[in-house]
């Protein structure tokens, strides 16, 4: 009888240690999937993760600062200001999401507002009927050709502004060599649209970046997104070798707009051209080079760099770098 009670025990301890052993790698791999979303940009996968595992533990502050920051990602300004409200902490990170939100959603209203079928274009100022449809007309050019080019198309609407004033630039002090941004909504300056020559391959640029976004849930080293939206909006092509020493693989990954100095951004975004485009002649250079890259892309999330490149190109991003060199 005694053994039998015992097995007993064991038996409900064993399975209570294997349902909380499941629930902790279940909430593990979703924690992981989590991150993963957020580095993506893909707000809605972050926030239907955050509200699952804020069921399990409701008071968990950092999860609630999480939800209230999607909010805010996903441009639902009023519905995250009363979430942050209704919480029963305070934390200055909340304070910068409510100013945050109160601001954009001011300059929502400011702005003015064109649609085409894939983008959505905000503008401050009067800018020209024309200047805007022309923009409107330049991106979905872009987006047909880019999307061929990657043979992928992006889920959701994509976003533009065409600024003329310091606040709609985006958020965060930038370089002055820093013209148009990507910060999850195309920024523009207005006064780019008077030189054809400019404005087409800076729209081409910016929405390779959106369509990178799209294609991985991975964080993209800055080499490898800002070479392949150079050889998309092909404005550089003719520029020569910059003098003086190579970078490194550490300056080639970081955000470029971290450095101040014209001189040494021009030669980080070179070196980003030229391994972006050694990599396209590998495959030879066409379309289906285009379509290994996107691949290469989106294996980023589950290999990592290096694992991706091995695959796809059979080298390391440093051997890369050295072959360019």
């Amino acid at each position: 009888m005694v053994l039998l009670v015992l097995f007993i025990f064991v038996a409900f301890v064993f399975i209570t240690y294997s349902k909380k052993n499941a629930e902790f790698e279940e909430r593990e791999a979703m924690v992981k999937e989590t991150n993963d979303c957020l580095a993506a940009g893909d707000w809605k996968c972050a926030e239907r993760n955050v509200r699952e595992l804020l069921k399990a533990e409701p008071n968990d502050t950092n999860l609630r600062m999480h939800l209230a920051g999607l909010l805010l990602e996903q441009e639902r300004y009023k519905e995250c200001v009363s979430y942050i409200e209704s919480l029963d902490f305070k934390s200055e990170k909340l304070d910068y999401f409510i100013e945050k939100a109160k601001r954009l959603e001011q300059e929502m209203e400011n702005l003015g507002v064109e649609k085409s079928m894939h983008f959505r274009l905000e503008f401050d100022g009067s800018p020209s009927k024309k200047d805007v449809m022309e923009a409107l007309a330049v991106l979905e050019v872009a987006y047909d050709s880019i999307s061929n080019l990657f043979d992928f198309l992006p889920e959701n609407k994509m976003s533009l502004v065409l600024y003329q004033e310091k606040e709609y630039q985006g958020v965060g002090p930038r370089p002055d060599w820093v013209a148009a941004v990507f910060d999850g909504k195309l920024r523009v300056p207005v006064n780019l649209m008077a030189y054809r020559e400019v404005y087409r391959p800076v729209l081409f640029h910016e929405l390779t970046h959106s369509f990178v976004r799209s294609m991985t849930r991975a964080q993209v080293p800055l080499w490898m997104n800002e070479g392949i939206a150079m050889v998309v909006d092909g404005s550089h092509n003719d520029e020569p070798r910059p003098i003086g020493s190579y970078p490194s693989l550490k300056s080639l990954t970081e955000p470029f707009v971290n450095e101040s100095d014209t001189e040494k951004a021009k030669k980080l975004y070179w070196f980003s051209k030229k391994m972006v485009q050694e990599l396209l002649w590998r495959d030879g250079g066409g379309a289906d080079a285009f379509r290994n890259f996107a691949k290469c892309l989106q294996d980023l999330h589950e290999l990592g760099t290096d694992g991706a490149l091995k695959k796809h190109y059979g080298m390391t991003a440093r051997d890369l770098l050295e072959s360019v060199k």
